[in-house]
């Protein structure tokens, strides 16, 4: 379905009148990012997906490709494709694009899960000089294999997950592969997170080598009202492919928490 003025692309599936997971990826990701989670979420439950600008198969959409355009679009396709209650679903770049999106209050919007998001308060560890290095880690097949295996991922992926991540990576207009790095990791939106009044789950990786959970404690948690962290044993930054059953059933117990009644069981 085209969405955000026939500009954006999203994939729809399931629904029996529940809440819909909208699927925010990370930078460097795709709506494919999520393929594992969503298979193992029950087949009947509503999902959104689609390539954010930049990247994917919305790599020739226009810039600007900052995080306020992100969150625009991010909004446009909640209205575009989604009716009733929804939960924002979003991973690293994804996370920080969902707390935008849920500062301002979306009438439907009934939570947020975060995984292992950006904080809304950039951390000390983010340097000039780190975002520098950052911005070139997905500049070739050769760069983004060694994030994957010495920054990204602290658990070996399937060789066929593994391809798509690297073709994922490098499937970016030049502008969007340096933006989050440069400027959008770096901003801070403490004032807007703050405006968040939904439930939020944070999850992350025990083993997280970007977002490690005492960076989420100390610069995020302090800015989100209502939001609690749970620590995936012994995952790195990429959950959604390297833990997607442990990311599926926190989001049917999130949806449990927040929608009032047990859903139907996983696949």
């Amino acid at each position: 379905m085209a969405v955000a003025g026939g500009c954006l692309e999203a994939r729809i599936e399931g629904g029996n009148g529940g809440p819909t997971l909208v699927f925010a990826h990370y930078w460097g990701g795709s709506a494919g990012t999520w393929d594992e989670v969503v298979r193992r979420l029950p087949p009947q439950q509503a999902t959104v997906r689609f390539d954010q600008r930049g990247w994917g198969s919305s790599r020739h959409l226009p810039g600007p490709y900052h995080l306020d355009q992100l969150a625009d679009d991010l909004v446009r396709v909640v209205e575009g494709c989604v009716t009733g209650p929804f939960v924002l679903v979003g991973h690293s770049m994804g996370g920080k694009v969902g707390q935008l999106v849920a500062a301002r209050r979306p009438a439907d919007l009934i939570g947020a899960v975060l995984i292992a998001p950006a904080p809304a308060r950039p951390a000390p560890a983010v340097t000039e000089e780190y975002r520098q290095g950052l911005s070139h880690a997905y500049d070739s097949p050769e760069s983004v294999g060694h994030a994957l295996d010495h920054v990204l991922t602290a658990v070996p992926v399937p060789p066929p997950v593994r391809d798509a991540i690297v073709r994922d990576s490098l499937a970016a207009s030049p502008e969007a592969r340096t933006e989050w790095p440069l400027r959008g990791i770096a901003q801070d939106i403490t004032e807007q997170a703050r405006r968040i009044q939904v439930p939020v789950a944070v999850l992350a990786g025990e083993h997280d080598k970007v977002e490690p959970p005492a960076v989420l404690r100390a610069c995020l948690l302090p800015h989100v009202p209502h939001a609690t962290l749970t620590t995936v044993p012994g995952a790195g930054h990429l959950l959604p492919l390297e833990a997607p059953e442990a990311i599926a059933r926190a989001l049917a117990d999130f949806l449990t928490a927040t929608h009032g009644a047990a859903g139907p069981s996983r696949r």
